[in-house]
């Protein structure tokens, strides 16, 4: 019965894949929330949590962009993530993690909460038309900054590339040449802006139904408790697991499979 069972949601899960994009490599970005040290270091933990879970999966995953925080963590962090359906699985992701933990930062130690964002947008390659035109966008380059030594580089081959109308600004600086920079820079841009207009048009659905979904700090989708308990919950399926250290070292599918089923629509 325990067989059958699994069956049917792997096939369910299948189905649940309907949207031209889910079968694409995804680009999943990290940001810290306000909180400095504490909240960068829950964003390098989040990283480790998805880079073990590609590692589980079979997945590959690539740094397109990462920036170290000042004293630990990262402030920022772009993965390009290629297997089968990565970007059907990891949108599920997309949303604010919180964090509750007594700090490894606090001499006196207290409990601190922090937050990071994750989000999530199919590496649309050619295979999508995005429309994007030569004036609408303004290109930059400077100086990649970061902790020194060898990955810093001496002549401005950073990129920061902005898309006016939507006010869209992608930056990338891990490359050394200013032209692969740049490369990387108008994926991530046109991947964004896929992810932009389709967001707009689901939204002006959403209000034709009289809907209003707020998107705010406030509104996680799940939370990590490591004190004075250990519990990890998804606030959209109430999905819970006590192992935590077995979350954070990526083992997510029950998380992902818990929102896909829940959101299944045949």
């Amino acid at each position: 019965m325990k067989v059958l069972k699994k069956n049917l949601n792997s096939f369910a899960l299948l189905l649940q894949f309907k949207e031209d994009t889910d079968d694409f490599p995804a680009f999943l970005e990290i940001h810290p929330g306000a909180g400095g040290t504490e909240s960068q270091d829950w964003a390098n933990m989040l990283f480790r949590m998805y880079t073990r879970w590609c590692e589980r999966s079979g997945y590959s995953s690539e740094i397109i962009e990462l920036q170290d925080g000042e004293e630990a963590g990262i402030k920022r962090v772009i993965l390009r993530i290629d297997g089968d359906y990565a970007f059907g699985k990891l949108k599920c992701e997309r949303g604010i993690h919180r964090l509750v933990r007594i700090s490894p930062f606090d001499a006196n130690k207290r409990r601190h909460t922090s937050f990071a964002s994750v989000d999530v947008f199919p590496d649309i390659e050619d295979n999508i038309e995005v429309d994007i035109e030569e004036k609408d966008l303004r290109i930059d380059t400077f100086r990649a900054s970061g902790a020194g030594g060898q990955h810093i580089n001496v002549t401005d081959s950073a990129v920061r590339i902005t898309h006016i109308p939507t006010n869209t600004v992608v930056t990338c600086q891990n490359e050394r040449s200013q032209h692969r920079n740049k490369d990387s820079a108008m994926k991530i841009l046109r991947a964004r802006l896929y992810a932009f207009y389709k967001e707009q048009k689901e939204a002006e659905m959403e209000k034709m139904k009289g809907e209003k979904k707020e998107i705010s700090w406030g509104n996680q989708i799940r939370s990590y408790t490591l004190a004075p308990y250990q519990l990890i919950k998804d606030h959209r399926t109430g999905h819970e697991v006590g192992n935590v250290q077995r979350v954070l070292d990526g083992d997510i599918d029950d998380f992902i499979e818990a929102y896909l089923l829940e959101n299944l629509s045949i």
